[in-house]
């Protein structure tokens, strides 16, 4: 699975991370190095977090089916 981070320079040091295909997953690191790290760690988190809600947006007559797959 891939996805796409913004790295911007924090103003008061290191790096602030948002990923925008995860509405309000963000993170921070003092390198970029370790926002990178720290962001890999937020999005599985995040996804973690959507499996636990189990949050499903469906139309009626919709088919649901699981996938899985490593991250």
């Amino acid at each position: 699975m891939h996805f796409n981070v913004v790295l911007e320079n924090a103003e008061e040091g290191g790096y602030n991370v948002i990923v925008p295909a995860l509405n309000g997953c963000f993170t921070q690191g003092d390198t970029e190095e370790e926002a990178l790290i720290n962001a890999k760690e937020a999005i599985i988190c995040y996804l973690e977090g959507l499996e636990k809600l189990n949050r499903l947006y469906s139309k009626p007559g919709s088919k649901i089916v699981e996938l899985e797959f490593a991250v």
